[in-house]
């Protein structure tokens, strides 16, 4: 305890010592450096000169430091304007998706307008909402139905071939049984051999040909269009091409492009004229010649005439 206040009695008068020699070397310092006079100012030109070059190294690292912090808040803007970049490029990619989408989309449309159909035939135009279909039955879902004046049995086409038909009608949308499902089966006619044949779906995307009346005269590449037998659909309808399975049966190679069905065109297919009563066709009526023409022994004789 007693050295401790001895320590204390010393330390204390040399802590006020300095400090006051430390308070009057500053204050002569800025008399000195306030007074005006020539003689002061050439003593502090001579004192800068002499100190100022051996402060160099003292002031190599503080300019080091002063770089770093610029270096580190140039970073920073850097980083933020990079920041800035990746989402407007982000935006960019959204905005060129949708371009994309709506290019594509344009061009279908497109090639629905270009499509050169029978003039009798109308259609509606419809986009395909979801695919219904299963390994089983396959058909995709449309966004029109019996609001729009859709039937069951109408032909469907993409932008170049026929895809299907419909085969179930909602109020506001309906079904397209695919020409790949196997209760499909539509009457063709392969050119241009003219040979006929049915189309039978087996859920593969190249439909088999059967009940071909002569294969000889068939070859791959020939091209089918529907036939219109039996008023399944209408006549010369673009299906596609005849292709050699690797089963070595023939098959067809869709138009239709089945990987990118977004909008359908459903054919107004009019209804055949039936005829009921054959009959009449073969037999003359009857007062187009009178009733002579069905007695003949009524006819007058030309010989007894001249007699």
């Amino acid at each position: 305890m007693a050295r401790d206040k001895t320590s204390a009695d010393f330390f204390a008068p040399v802590r006020r010592l300095l400090v006051g020699v430390l308070v009057l070397a500053l204050l002569s310092v800025f008399a000195v450096w306030r007074v005006d006079s020539p003689r002061v100012e050439r003593f502090r030109i001579t004192v800068i000169d002499r100190v100022l070059p051996g402060f160099d190294w003292v002031m190599t690292p503080i300019h080091g430091i002063a770089s770093l912090i610029v270096d580190f808040q140039s970073y920073q803007r850097l980083a933020a304007q990079n920041q800035d970049l990746r989402r407007e490029l982000q935006q960019m990619k959204a905005w060129r998706e949708a371009a994309l989408q709506l290019e594509q989309e344009n061009a279908k449309l497109l090639d629905l307008n270009n499509v050169r159909l029978d003039p009798k035939l109308t259609f509606v135009t419809g986009v395909v909402i979801t695919d219904s279909g299963s390994p089983f039955r396959q058909s995709v879902l449309l966004n029109v139905g019996a609001r729009d004046g859709i039937t069951d049995g109408w032909p469907t086409m993409d932008g170049i071939g026929l895809v299907g038909r419909i085969a179930g009608v909602g109020r506001e949308t309906s079904r397209v049984l695919l020409l790949t499902d196997t209760s499909s089966r539509i009457p063709i006619t392969i050119l241009p051999s003219g040979q006929r044949a049915i189309l039978s779906g087996d859920s593969t995307l190249n439909p088999l040909i059967e009940f071909l009346e002569d294969r000889a005269v068939v070859r791959p590449g020939d091209r089918v269009v529907s036939s219109g037998d039996g008023g399944v659909f209408p006549a010369d309808l673009l299906v596609g091409q005849v292709a050699l399975g690797t089963d070595n049966r023939l098959r067809v190679r869709l138009a239709a492009d089945y990987q990118r069905l977004e909008f359908l065109r459903v054919l107004r297919a009019q209804p055949h004229e039936v005829i009921n009563d054959p009959g009449r066709l073969l037999t003359p009526e009857p007062e187009f010649y009178g009733p002579a023409a069905l007695n003949p022994g009524a006819l007058p004789d030309p010989d007894a005439a001249d007699g």
